[in-house]
């Protein structure tokens, strides 16, 4: 998959980001050719070779339709999840690492599920967080709509089946 400079990128785990610059490294005998990308939130910038781009999961910004997806889901759709908080953090973290907006989705309602009942631990509480974060930065970009109209579409769709918007730590 290639990517052009100014293009919306998605970095799985870390958010939406731009592709500033693409460029070429010499080592030794060999050049790598690497994406410069820097990511919205946090205005760090990283450096994607081209050879990993796949390993790393890097990818177009979801579609307006697959948003209509997520959307439905966390008006309906019912996550599952391990019981024990280890398996599930486990899980997690794979879905997160995965890089699909869905699976970024099913994290976050399974979490909001179980904060509604106990308390999360302080990492499930940091994956909340992120993956909040992350389902309001890509809506945002997929729908053109303001971070604040994102989250709007979120809140909108989670109480359709009781659920509330947490709030950004």
């Amino acid at each position: 998959m290639t990517f052009q400079v100014g293009e919306k990128v998605v970095y799985p785990n870390h958010g939406v980001g731009t592709i500033e610059n693409i460029s070429s490294r010499a080592f030794g005998a060999q050049s790598e050719r690497f994406y410069l990308l820097r990511l919205s939130p946090s205005r760090m910038t990283v450096m994607v070779p081209f050879s990993h781009v796949g390993d790393v999961g890097l990818r177009k910004v979801t579609k307006c339709s697959e948003i209509n997806r997520v959307l439905s889901y966390l008006a309906a759709g019912q996550p599952c999840c391990a019981h024990d908080w280890k398996d599930r953090f486990k899980e997690n973290s794979d879905r997160m690492k995965g890089g699909s907006l869905l699976e970024v989705a099913e994290v976050f309602k399974a979490l909001l599920i179980i904060q509604m009942s106990k308390p999360l631990s302080f990492r499930e509480k940091k994956m909340l967080e992120r993956a909040r974060s992350m389902l309001i930065l890509e809506t945002s970009v997929a729908r053109s709509v303001s971070e604040e109209g994102a989250i709007a579409l979120i809140e909108k769709a989670l109480m359709k089946c009781g659920l509330p918007m947490p709030a950004a730590l």
